[in-house]
């Protein structure tokens, strides 16, 4: 028997290497498996109050509500402190009786972010038209 290394090494590699492809096919899939239920989360629209001031000649006074909340069980409305756990009962009113049911929320830097996005729903549950989330 007889062993030709020539022939066997003058042919050509027709092979394709799958790896990358398969590599970005699993990240991808990775990446839309993380994403997809961020697209079905609730949402509600939030501007800058920069983009929605008005000259100070042509403001009217408008029942505007303030909401600051202090900490994460503190939020002062319209210079009232109220609990976090009684914000629902002392907002509704309030919005109620303001025509424009804007609202105005500023938010401490040591507040956690489950606190500011409690309120947020809490204003919009309450029937909230505008929310603007004020600069510290």
């Amino acid at each position: 028997m007889r062993w030709n290394r020539q022939q066997e090494n003058s042919g050509t590699i027709s092979e394709v290497n799958l790896t990358p492809l398969i590599d970005v096919s699993l990240v991808l899939v990775v990446i839309l498996l993380l994403a997809t239920p961020l697209a079905f989360e609730s949402s509600f629209g939030v501007r800058k109050t920069a983009a929605t001031a008005r000259r100070a000649s042509d403001v009217k006074k408008e029942a505007r509500i303030e909401l600051a909340i202090e900490s994460d069980s503190i939020v002062r409305v319209n210079k009232t402190i109220v609990a976090i756990d009684e914000l629902g009962d002392f907002l509704a009113p309030l919005i109620a009786e303001s025509s424009t049911r804007d609202v105005t929320v500023r938010c401490g830097d040591q507040v956690a972010h489950g606190t500011f996005v409690h309120v947020l729903d809490v204003a919009k549950l309450n029937g909230a038209k505008e929310i603007a989330i004020a600069g510290s």
